[in-house]
């Protein structure tokens, strides 16, 4: 059974995580690039259709207000000493063996939404850089083209139907929606925190892969402190822009079905 501490440290990691890049930030290899891009203005029409999903609004303020003091006083601390005295090249390799264990959970979640091709590209990526990555450690499969195609089970929720429901900003684990959230126990359930079988190594990999993700968002941290005034709007419509992408793999109009219904002009 995890640790009360594995928890705390995971669950901060996964609301930074959430925040600021959304399924991007599971990338080590892809670099801090895909993070930046996610931070861009989403424009006056998304802004729109975030402020209408939003109907828990005072809930979530005062949540986020909560997940931000929990980063900057328990995790952001270790994440400045984890960058200070471990090498880049071993980040980078402790990105990569979490990244691959991801690997094949988004390589279900495509066979689940009948996305046959991505599925075998995410499997034979998962096993690349298991067999020849030294474990997932280097990621072989990126270097000879092998392409990421990541996906969770609140996207699988999506492709099947079911609809976002609200903004939720959940405790610890940040931004979502009522249909990611009732997703999330799965993804969970298949992180390397829960497929490392023995019990007594999972503080250890919670602790490394929470500090490890947090560590490349601090160049995101700083755009997002210089960019907006209103942290939280800015979070929460890049997070549902982001995430009406991710289900069709398109810009938002082309996922309408997956937006609330407007409300009437006053």
């Amino acid at each position: 059974m995890i640790s009360a501490t594995g928890w705390c440290w995971r669950a901060a990691a996964a609301l930074l995580v959430l925040c600021l890049a959304g399924p991007v930030a599971a990338q080590p290899s892809a670099g801090v690039s895909p993070i930046m891009s996610v931070l861009e203005d989403p424009g006056e029409d998304e802004r729109t259709a975030g402020q209408i999903a939003d109907p828990w609004e005072p809930f979530n303020r005062a949540m986020f207000r909560f997940n931000q003091d929990v980063d900057a006083g328990l995790l952001l601390p270790w994440t400045d000493a984890y960058v200070t005295l471990v090498p880049e090249v071993a980040r980078i390799g402790i990105g990569n063996f979490f990244a691959n264990a991801q690997d094949l959970w988004s390589s279900i979640n495509n066979l689940l939404q009948g996305r046959f091709e991505r599925s075998v590209i995410m499997t034979m990526r998962f096993a690349t850089n298991s067999v020849f990555g030294a474990f997932g450690l280097i990621d072989i499969a990126t270097a000879v083209g092998m392409e990421r195609w990541p996906e969770d089970f609140g996207q699988t929720l999506g492709v099947w139907g079911v609809p976002p429901g609200p903004y939720l900003m959940l405790p610890l684990f940040g931004p979502s929606t009522v249909r990611d959230a009732a997703g999330l126990p799965l993804d969970l359930a298949a992180s390397p925190y829960y497929a490392i079988n023995e019990a007594s190594f999972r503080p250890v990999t919670t602790v490394l892969g929470a500090v490890n993700a947090r560590s490349q968002l601090l160049s995101a941290t700083q755009a997002l402190d210089a960019i907006a005034l209103d942290k939280y709007s800015f979070v929460r419509d890049v997070f549902l822009s982001r995430r009406l992408r991710l289900i069709d793999d398109g810009p938002p109009a082309e996922a309408e079905r997956d937006e609330p219904t407007p409300r009437p002009q006053q």
